[in-house]
C-alpha cells in the first residue's frame, strides 16, 4: 500500500474504548471523507467460507467453531486476550489479509478521484507497523479510567476483562508519541469535536 500514502488517506488508532470510531465518523461527516474500517474487514473475513474463516479453520481446526460451521467469536475473542501466543498466531494470518482488503478498497475509488478522502479505523495500525501506509496518523486518546468504562458499558464484561482488553494492546501512551496529530477524547463530547474540527482544517 505504499502508493496510498502519496494520497490524502488518514489512519485512525488509539486503545479499545478510546472512542476511535466516534472520532473517525464525525471527521469523515465535516470532512466529507470515506471511510473503511479495519475490525469491520476483518469480521468479514470470518464469515464462513471468507479467506480469515480458512486460514483459522486450517491453521487452529475446530476449536473456535460452532455446530453452524461459523466462528464462536465470544471464544475467540476470550483467547486472544488472554493467550499471547495465540494472539501473535492469529494476527499472522489475519493482518495481511485485513491489509490487502484495505488496500482493494482504497485501489477501487482512488482512480477517478483527483483529491480522495479517505479516513481508515486500524485499531492495532502500531502493532502492525502499517504506519507507513497511510499521508498521516491519528492517535485517539482518553485516560485508562475512561476506556475502562467504556467497555465495561460497551461489552458488558467485568472491570478485570476489560484491563485485560486494554493490556493486550501497545500503551495508548506510546501510541500518542509516535502520532502526527493525537485528540484527546477524556472529557466532554463537546471539547472532542472543537478539536475535530481544527484537524479537519489542519489535514483539509
Amino acid at each position: 500500500m505504499a502508493q496510498q500514502a502519496q494520497k490524502s488517506v488518514i489512519a485512525i488508532t488509539g486503545g479499545m474504548g478510546s472512542g476511535k470510531s466516534s472520532v473517525a465518523a464525525f471527521l469523515c461527516e465535516i470532512g466529507v471523507a470515506r471511510s473503511l474500517n479495519a475490525d469491520v474487514l476483518c469480521r468479514q473475513l470470518l464469515e464462513p467460507g471468507a479467506a480469515g474463516w480458512l486460514a483459522v479453520r486450517k491453521v487452529f481446526g475446530e476449536r473456535f467453531f460452532g455446530a453452524d460451521q461459523r466462528i464462536d467469536r465470544p471464544l475467540l475473542r476470550r483467547v486472544l486476550f488472554e493467550e499471547q501466543e495465540f494472539r501473535r498466531e492469529l494476527n499472522a494470518l489475519l493482518h495481511p489479509l485485513v491489509r490487502s482488503e484495505i488496500a482493494s478498497s482504497l485501489g477501487s475509488f482512488l482512480p477517478d478521484q483527483t483529491q480522495p478522502r479517505f479516513i481508515v479505523e486500524v485499531p492495532l495500525l502500531y502493532e502492525a507497523q502499517w504506519e507507513h501506509d497511510f499521508s498521516r496518523v491519528v492517535v485517539v486518546y482518553a485516560d485508562e479510567k475512561s476506556c475502562l468504562r467504556r467497555i465495561m458499558l460497551r461489552d458488558r464484561i467485568s472491570e478485570a476483562e476489560a484491563g485485560k482488553s486494554i493490556a493486550a494492546q501497545m500503551p495508548l501512551s506510546h501510541k500518542t508519541l509516535l502520532a502526527d496529530h493525537v485528540i484527546d477524547n477524556s472529557g466532554l463530547w463537546v471539547d472532542t469535536c472543537l478539536q475535530i474540527v481544527h484537524l479537519r482544517n489542519l489535514l483539509w
